[in-house]
C-alpha cells in the first residue's frame, strides 16, 4: 500500500474506546509498525464553533439545527482528510479516535444515511477498516459513572438516552458492514481482534 492505512474507531461513551486505542497502538507498534494517532476533536479547527451549536442544540431540540451541526462536522472532516489525513507518511497506520460513524449513535433526528450522504459530499476520506466498539449500555453507563470525567456527554444525560444512542449505533455497524467489537471482557480479547482485522487490510 503506498499510502496510509486508515482505520477509524467510533462508539457510544464509555464504551472504552480510548483504552482500547492504547492497547491497539501498543501491540502494533510492538510489530513495527509505525501508527498515527489522531483525534477527530482535537484536529477540527472549528470545533469550538461547532459544539457551540451543539449546545444550543441540546437546550432547544430542532432538526433543522442538528441538521447544521451535522454540515459542520462533514465540512470539518473534508477538511482534516485533505490537511491531515495527507501529510501523514505512506507506511504508516492512522487509528483515529472518532469519525462520521459516531453520528449513528450522538444524532437524533437527522437519518444515518443523509449524514453519510453529506460526508461522501465533502469528500470525506473513507477509512480502510471502520471499528465499532460497543457493550450493553448499562455496562458502558456503569463505567462512565466510575471515572473522574464521567460519561461527559453533551447530548446524553439518563440511561434511557444511552441506551437508544447504543442501539442506534449497532444498528449502523450492522448496516454499513462495519467491524463489530464488544469490549465487555477483557481488554486483551478486544485489541487481538481488532488487530487481526488491521492485519487483514494490511
Amino acid at each position: 500500500m503506498n499510502r496510509p492505512l486508515f482505520v477509524s474507531l467510533d462508539g457510544p461513551k464509555g464504551v472504552g474506546k480510548t483504552t482500547l486505542l492504547e492497547a491497539i497502538t501498543q501491540s502494533l507498534r510492538a510489530d513495527k509498525h509505525k501508527v498515527i494517532r489522531l483525534s477527530e476533536s482535537k484536529s477540527d479547527p472549528h470545533r469550538r464553533e461547532t459544539m457551540a451549536l451543539v449546545n444550543q442544540l441540546v437546550r432547544g431540540p430542532d432538526r433543522d439545527l442538528e441538521w447544521e451541526v451535522c454540515k459542520r462536522l462533514a465540512a470539518s472532516r473534508g477538511w482534516i482528510s485533505r490537511h491531515v489525513l495527507t501529510r501523514q507518511p505512506p507506511d504508516s497506520i492512522i487509528l483515529i479516535d472518532r469519525w462520521y460513524p459516531s453520528d449513528a449513535a450522538f444524532r437524533r433526528t437527522v437519518p444515518f444515511a443523509d449524514i453519510l450522504q453529506l460526508n461522501i459530499d465533502q469528500e470525506v476520506q473513507v477509512p480502510d477498516l471502520h471499528v465499532g466498539v460497543v457493550t450493553a449500555a448499562e455496562v458502558s453507563w456503569a463505567r462512565a459513572a466510575a471515572r473522574r470525567r464521567g460519561l461527559s456527554s453533551t447530548v446524553i444525560h439518563r440511561l434511557e438516552e444511552h441506551a437508544a444512542c447504543t442501539e442506534a449505533f449497532e444498528r449502523a455497524v450492522s448496516d454499513n458492514g462495519w467491524v463489530l467489537c464488544r469490549n465487555e471482557g477483557r481488554i486483551e480479547d478486544a485489541t487481538m481482534q481488532v488487530v487481526a482485522e488491521i492485519r487483514e487490510v494490511l
